[in-house]
């Protein structure tokens, strides 16, 4: 493994361990060289995937594209880092699972709303109202009574008459 401060070769791991979900392996390592210390993580990667594009371009999956439109859509939200990265290997297992070596950038979309669904509601509207283009405020509005009709989330609506 290249040692990301000064570019050398070598590296000795010093400490291995399986992550919570058990689906990656963190290495401590250290440079020999600078005497720099680093983490690593190791995953099982089933097969090359390729993401075939809306424009029928086709690109090599990649899963830290997931990690970043999740962490977008869940800025600001009560999600850690580790929950959205245990989701995202959920993903792509899914993906990896589907037995395709190509794979629609929209089936792919599909499967990180679940997940996000999964983890945080407002984290879900966010992401969808880029994945599915809403142009118009009444796209939001149908969305949204489409989520209130399959109540999939708890949308209220509050008033002070409530009380």
């Amino acid at each position: 493994m290249k040692c990301p401060f000064c570019g050398n070769d070598e590296s000795q791991v010093k400490d291995s361990r399986p992550t919570e979900d058990n689906a990656t392996i963190r290495r401590r390592r250290a440079c020999p060289s600078c005497g720099a210390r680093f983490t690593t993580f190791e995953r099982v990667q089933l097969r090359e995937l390729m993401v075939l594009k809306t424009d029928d371009k086709r690109e090599v999956f990649d899963r830290e594209k997931i990690i970043r439109s999740m962490s977008v859509a869940l800025r600001k939200r009560p999600v850690s880092e580790e929950q959205i990265d245990r989701a995202a290997n959920g993903v792509v297992r899914q993906l990896e699972s589907l037995g395709d070596a190509e794979i629609p950038s929209r089936k792919i979309g599909g499967y990180v709303m679940k997940a996000l669904a999964n983890l945080d509601a407002v984290g879900y509207i966010r992401y969808a109202s880029v994945y599915k283009a809403f142009r118009e405020p009444e796209d939001f509005n149908e969305f949204l009574e489409e989520l209130k009709s399959l109540q999939a989330f708890p949308i209220r609506n509050e008033s002070k008459n409530d009380e």
